[in-house]
């Protein structure tokens, strides 16, 4: 899996820092950020990390964990570790944040145009020897990936993981759903930020004051204390960030003009993330393999939250740059396109140069009464399950298990939930969980997906065979009690199934559940319905719900459920009555 060169900088360097530089923008506000840059006289590559949180984050201590670092804890790496290995490492404040001047737009052009002036500004200092690069996750990452669509000359190389591509689908609006907990509490780690308010300077007057007006009378926002304040106090509020996402419920203009053209990158680039990143990072690391084509690589890694500052890339990334900056073969290139963690499979790593992967066969597995999920087609006169999503009473949801399965099976990619559904209501969210379900019963949540049913349009010409693309923009009513056919995304797994164990299918209307772990954490938290109703899940002859699972190992040949026994096979008899449509 991985190469045998590992001909990378060696650790030579003292260490030179300087706090509170100021980097002077085209239009007169200057930048902040701390410097950090070898002792020794010569030129060195420079690697950039920007970000809006206070610089001062990067050195306070950090919660104990595996590998302890006093010199960095948050987003932006070790910067000793790059320097004392002949980098030059900036890290700086976007303008509005910290102590840098000017009012920050939240990702906005003026925010890249920014980067941009900053990586031509440090190409051009005497300390630096023309080439620069990008290091971050999350905020450091996201960032990366716009300018790097932007192409500047100096920029050579990014190490861009754990970053959402699209600002709607993957950070606060999940399938058309406010995230609204992920909301506030990273509008927290913004204060003290002076934000230029997007939607009260693009929107006008007239369509300004139509949107509040609409926030201010609808019930399931104002049911939440921290956005009603934003709501109310639209004018002085407590972050004018809260309110712009309000005010822009649906994809439209304040979420393009963030979003990075992936296609336009041509900037050598690793992405990659962990599959517990479901809920934030994971969906737009695979959206930017399948639209980058500059020089890509990507690492998918077990579901655990990285210790600070990213201590497991370290020397992945060293290597990266070394190949990309200084020109040294440390052959990482010779290395496998995609490498992604199998979870549940004893540390087991998979390598690919495609994705989905080539291996890949789309299975479904129906949903059936009384719980079962099975690969078997409808029996006559199924109906429907129901469930009542009850905010003063009962947040309800229901559950499609398989059998246990009769062999190991491997499921490897994005899944997709056709299912058919009714309400009582004016309004359906739908939630999805995909778990693994062990021989005793405990069981572990892999995945998830989301969509809001008045929101579930569809662009065809933007999906593919595994993924659905919303519009989510321009409601569409629902007729109450009428059945409508919805297609939710999976979030890309990765997992091995035993011999004994089941699948598992989740389906609710709410986040109803306390969440598996801080990661899942970062799924959930989204707004509710208060009003009550009662949502039934067709499946049926003419409603066929089913869920497509990317398998890419197992018994191909027969059945993959033993029908209710753990260990006996199906019988060769048997197999002819399965649909292999797209086998």
């Amino acid at each position: 899996m991985f190469s045998t060169k590992w001909a990378t900088s060696p650790r030579e360097h003292d260490v030179i820092i300087e706090r509170n530089v100021r980097i002077r923008m085209s239009d007169g506000v200057y930048l902040d950020g701390d410097l950090f840059r070898p002792a020794s006289q010569g030129a060195f590559p420079a690697i950039l990390g920007v970000h809006a949180y206070d610089n001062a984050m990067q050195s306070v201590p950090t919660m104990p964990q595996a590998m302890q670092g006093k010199n960095a804890q948050a987003e932006a790496g070790d910067p000793h570790f790059y320097v004392r290995r002949g980098y030059v490492h900036l890290i700086a404040n976007a303008r509005g944040t910290g102590r840098s001047e000017g009012l920050y737009s939240h990702y906005g052009p003026r925010d890249v145009e920014d980067i941009r002036e900053i990586i031509a500004w440090l190409a051009e200092q005497p300390w630096c020897d023309g080439n620069v690069g990008m290091f971050g996750v999350s905020y450091f990452s996201v960032a990366s990936k716009q300018v790097a669509a932007t192409n500047p000359p100096a920029l050579k190389a990014i190490w861009g993981q754990y970053g959402y591509t699209d600002f709607y689908r993957d950070k606060f609006y999940h399938g058309g759903i406010l995230a609204h907990t992920f909301l506030t509490s990273w509008a927290k780690h913004l204060a003290g930020v002076r934000v230029d308010p997007w939607s009260r300077r693009n929107l006008g007057d007239e369509e300004y004051e139509r949107r509040l007006a609409a926030l201010r009378a609808d019930k399931d926002i104002m049911a939440v204390p921290e956005l009603a304040a934003a709501v109310r106090n639209s004018e002085d509020g407590p972050n004018p960030i809260i309110l712009d996402v309000l005010l822009n419920p649906e994809d439209g203009p304040y979420w393009h003009e963030r979003a990075p053209d992936l296609e336009a990158i041509k900037v050598p680039i690793m992405l990659g993330a962990c599959w517990g990143m479901y809920g934030l990072h994971l969906p737009g690391e695979f959206r930017a393999w399948e639209k980058i084509t500059a020089p890509k690589k990507m690492i998918v890694g077990p579901p655990i939250y990285l210790d600070r500052p990213v201590y497991q890339y370290a020397e992945a990334s060293l290597r990266w740059f070394d190949h990309w900056l200084k020109g040294n073969d440390t052959g990482i290139m010779e290395e496998p396109a995609i490498q992604l963690f199998m979870m549940n499979s004893g540390g087991r790593w998979i390598d690919s140069q495609e994705w989905p992967l080539p291996e890949t066969r789309w299975h479904n597995f129906f949903l059936h009464r009384d719980g079962l999920l099975s690969e078997h087609e409808f029996w006559p006169n199924e109906g429907a399950t129901s469930f009542e999503d009850n905010n003063f009473n009962k947040r309800g949801a229901i559950e499609f298990t398989t059998p246990p399965l009769v062999e190991e099976t491997e499921i490897v990619g994005p899944a997709k939930l056709t299912v058919y559904a009714s309400t009582t209501d004016e309004e359906i969210l739908l939630f999805a969980s995909l778990w693994d379900v062990a021989e005793d019963g405990t069981s572990r949540i892999l995945t998830r997906g989301w969509l809001r049913g008045t929101l579930s349009g569809v662009d065809p010409s933007k999906s593919s065979d595994w993924q659905t693309h919303h519009r989510l923009a321009g409601k569409t009513p629902i007729e109450p009690n009428v059945p409508k056919r919805y297609e939710i995304n999976i979030i890309p797994t990765a997992n091995r199934f035993p011999e004994g164990h089941r699948i598992r299918l989740r389906i609710s209307a709410s986040d109803d559940e306390v969440p598996e772990s801080f990661l899942d954490l970062l799924a959930q938290g989204h707004l509710v319905r208060q009003r009550p109703s009662w949502i039934s899940i067709h499946h049926d002859a003419d409603h066929p719900s089913a869920i497509e699972l990317p398998i890419i190992s197992g018994n191909r040949i027969g059945t993959y459920i033993s029908g209710g026994g753990a260990r006996r096979k199906a019988s060769g008899g048997d197999q002819g009555k399965r649909g292999w449509d797209r086998w």
